[in-house]
């Protein structure tokens, strides 16, 4: 596959609760499984709502593996290998694109500063390791780093694999710039989808959609067929449930996925903290209660 665009899921990594956390493999298939008969067009594989910060790399690799197996190229994979340091990144990378991902996302060298150039040939060494297309992750929020057009520029520039980004930052306006570099935009609020295709962007990423991605799919659909009242209504609803299902990020969106799937997708990894058996009621009481499940 060679298109991105549409609606891409950044998918939870469940967990066990056999005292370790481990990954759970037949929780993560069945969620897999889920957004694709949902008619979702691709995963955003551990990012940011599948903890991968807080996973080791050997458990980022299996992830890979099995989003590669599950999915058999139906739909595309970006699976996610940024790390602190550009080794560790740079290993991920050439795994992934090893055991069959279609594409590979990475966010920015974090907790130091090291400068533009420092952030340009750390996705130079990633990008050739892996050879694959390539999506930036700009999400200055967790990373501090804030990926301007002009440091896009400079990327883009210095790594031929570059195909684009996924915007978490609250400068949404850069999206049509993005766009005008010829990437491959995407959305990473779930809250935009029928905003941001009207400035440029190929479709969203997020937690919320994989949990839901009927809601979403459905926005996108309306937008297809330029039936752009239909859109607003759908994202309207979208929006509320979003809200709904970060409530206590990244633990809410594993409990409603846990009640959609049937299989008990666990808590959060720590220093994520656990949701209360209290919260987990009042959460799947409130969505039933919302006609969302």
């Amino acid at each position: 596959m060679t298109a991105f665009a549409g609606v891409y899921p950044a998918l939870i990594t469940p967990m066990t609760h056999d005292g370790e956390g481990s990954l759970n493999e037949e929780a993560f298939r069945a969620v897999i499984e889920l957004n694709i008969r949902a008619g979702v067009h691709g995963f955003w594989v551990a990012g940011g709502s599948g903890e991968s910060v807080y996973l080791t790399e050997l458990e980022n690799n299996r992830i890979a593996e099995i989003a590669a197996d599950q999915n058999q190229g139906r739909i595309n994979n970006i699976m996610h290998v940024g790390a602190a340091n550009t080794a560790q990144a740079a290993r991920q990378a050439e795994h992934a694109a090893r055991v069959g991902v279609e594409a590979i996302c990475a966010v920015p060298p974090f907790f130091y500063g090291v400068g533009d150039e420092g952030v340009v040939e750390y996705y130079r060494t990633v990008g050739e390791a892996a050879d694959l297309p390539l999506f930036a992750y700009n999400l200055p929020s967790a990373t501090n780093v804030e990926i301007t057009p002009e440091l896009m520029q400079k990327i883009q520039d210095g790594v031929p694999q570059l195909r684009g980004l996924k915007h978490s930052s609250p400068v949404t306006d850069r999206i049509r710039s993005f766009a005008d570099m010829g990437l491959d935009c995407f959305t990473g609020n779930g809250h935009l989808l029928a905003a941001a295709v009207h400035i440029g962007a190929v479709g969203v990423i997020d937690g919320p959609p994989g949990v839901m991605p009927e809601m979403w799919v459905k926005i996108w659909d309306h937008i297809q067929t330029k039936d752009y009242s239909g859109a607003a209504a759908a994202q309207a609803e979208a929006s509320r449930f979003h809200s709904h299902a970060v409530t206590h990020f990244p633990g809410s969106m594993k409990a409603l996925l846990s009640e959609r799937v049937g299989i008990d997708c666990g808590d959060p990894r720590p220093p994520f903290l656990p949701l209360t058996e209290g919260e987990k009621t009042l959460l799947i009481r409130e969505a039933k209660d919302q006609g969302w499940l």
